[in-house]
């Protein structure tokens, strides 16, 4: 089978020079788009035996193409039967996109909706990614923070250490409270899930409880929408932390769903000028009521970063990552040289 990657509007690429190892030991031709994964540190001469075309010449010659956003390939019109595997999330008007892919006589699978299921845990990007982002999150924030992470004792003075609350422990949030720990910050995070606790204290982390959340064993590691009760509580006891925190983290997101708004304009105007608030969740309206996505606004000295595509900025070992993703992807649905069409979870997850 006829692989082609395409270069990104951004610096991830889907394929680096080990994963492409593993597709030609499987016996697949993979194709490359020149320059594609420039951005990410990995020239052309990295990638043995493969083959470089530019755009145009392998939208031809590829039966599968791969990027790392859907955004990237531009029109649909111009990929005519073949088979699109990306991340779709980003395409909003779900039900036009499927219009389009089926007047086009598409095959697409969209790895954003891969369930986290232990089967498919080596094809989940969301995961792959969402840790890069929580480590960056605390990383960007120590830049813009006016002051040091740990405590630290001097001729000239003491400096307290940092206090960071994150809200949202899932695996964003957990690497954001491991991150800065090892920084030497005081951390606290908030979850409606009574399941990451124990992880959260096992970080070193004190757990925000808030009584009375809705659990979904059955929601494959996400967050659940939750009653207006329950967010009221919610946004009451993390608000007595929050008004006194020099950086929090949000990534409190509900899958297919706008962010739920935890920290109101009221609460940031209660906040130290300094603060830092990363909120990963901009993309889909962000948990601050100030976010705007791809933004730093600065509201009274308080900077409120709005990005959830942290992990881009991490784009070599993004790139392994899920470039890893895929191919286990792809070793999972193509057995003897064709696409599985079985009555298969993760398959019926991520059609579209």
């Amino acid at each position: 089978m006829q692989f082609g990657f395409l270069k990104d509007n951004e610096p991830r690429v889907s394929i680096t020079p080990s994963t492409l190892e593993k597709f030609i030991s499987l016996g697949h031709k993979v194709s490359i788009e020149k320059n594609a994964g420039i951005l990410s540190g990995f020239s052309d001469s990295r990638y043995n035996n493969a083959k470089f075309y530019s755009r145009k010449e392998l939208i031809k010659n590829s039966n599968v193409i791969l990027s790392v956003n859907s955004s990237s390939f531009g029109m649909l019109n111009d990929y005519k039967g073949k088979v699109l595997i990306s991340n779709f999330s980003v395409d909003q008007n779900r039900e036009e996109l499927k219009k389009e892919i089926k007047k086009n006589k598409i095959l697409a699978y969209d790895l954003s909706m891969i369930p986290r299921t232990t089967i498919a845990q080596s094809m989940d990007i969301l995961s792959s990614m969402a840790g890069l982002s929580g480590y960056k999150a605390i990383i960007k924030a120590a830049e813009l923070l006016p002051k040091i992470f740990p405590m630290t004792i001097t001729a000239a003075g003491s400096i307290k250490p940092v206090k960071v609350v994150v809200i949202g422990a899932g695996v964003a949030g957990l690497q954001a409270i491991a991150t800065a720990k090892r920084l030497g910050a005081i951390v606290e995070a908030s979850d409606p899930r009574q399941a990451a606790k124990e992880e959260v204290l096992s970080l070193g982390a004190k757990f925000i409880e808030v009584d009375g959340a809705v659990e979904d064993k059955t929601a494959g590691g996400y967050a659940v929408k939750q009653s207006k009760e329950y967010l009221e509580k919610q946004k009451e006891e993390v608000s007595k932390r929050l008004v006194q925190a020099d950086v929090v983290i949000t990534t409190a997101q509900v899958f297919g769903s706008k962010s739920p708004v935890l920290i109101s304009k009221d609460i940031v105007e209660k906040m130290n000028s300094g603060t830092v608030i990363i909120d990963l969740a901009s993309s889909t309206g962000g948990n601050c009521e100030l976010t705007e996505d791809s933004k730093i606004v600065d509201y009274n000295g308080i900077k409120i970063v709005g990005n959830s595509y942290l992990a881009s900025e991490l784009s070599y070992d993004a790139s392994n990552l899920f470039s890893n993703n895929v191919y286990n992807f792809i070793n999972y649905i193509i057995k003897d040289n064709e696409f599985i069409h079985d009555d298969d979870d993760i398959l019926k997850n991520c059609k579209i």
